[in-house]
């Protein structure tokens, strides 16, 4: 018998408003499927690849169609959850100052996986699947490519494909703006 409490999105809410987190430092929280996760903390190869996603987002995205967010949260109501993907492009129609961003307003999602690639792979790939995420991507800092996803339907997305070294992707709202595996990756040790 499981004794897991389960939250909604309005229970993590007033979590936040009244302090719950507070005394627990630089400690990152995501509720998925209704359960409160600790994010582990990123490794500096983790944090240079979101720097770079960041850098490159920013230079290919037109600011007053796309706008770019990194780490922060995204509300899917329906399933109890609020991740905090490492890099969203979002559409730009709203100020987000009154509302978190939600699934209809997301254009792509980067994953940066390292300890996390199962988990990444596995839940967050169903999450945003069944969420209806038109494309999402993890840069796999483990076997060192790129995972694409794009399709959702029925919870599951209907196309995988990757991306090793020395190839490029591009997303489906901006068809003209390739990603270098190697600039994502960055430099191999040698």
């Amino acid at each position: 018998m499981s004794t897991a409490y389960r939250f909604s999105v309005a229970d993590y809410e007033r979590m936040i408003e009244s302090g719950v987190f507070l005394d627990r430092g630089d400690v990152r929280t995501e509720l998925i499927y209704g359960e409160v996760r600790i994010v582990n903390p990123p490794n500096p190869p983790h944090e240079d690849t979101v720097d770079v996603l960041m850098y490159w987002s920013v230079d290919v995205t037109p600011r007053d169609q796309i706008r770019v967010r990194v780490q922060n949260s995204l509300d899917i109501p329906e399933l109890d959850s609020v991740p905090e993907p490492d890099i969203a492009w979002m559409k730009v129609r709203t100020d987000f100052r009154t509302r978190r961003p939600q699934p209809d307003d997301v254009l792509l999602l980067f994953e940066v996986s390292d300890s996390s690639l199962a988990k990444d792979r596995l839940e967050k790939s169903r999450l945003y699947a069944e969420a209806g995420i038109v494309e999402y991507w993890i840069v796999n800092l483990v076997d060192g490519r790129l995972e694409i996803y794009r399709d959702p339907c029925d919870g599951i997305y209907q196309s995988c494909q990757t991306r090793n070294r020395g190839e490029r992707i591009s997303p489906l709202c901006q068809p003209d703006a390739w990603l270098e595996v190697d600039r994502a990756l960055g430099v191999r040790e040698q």
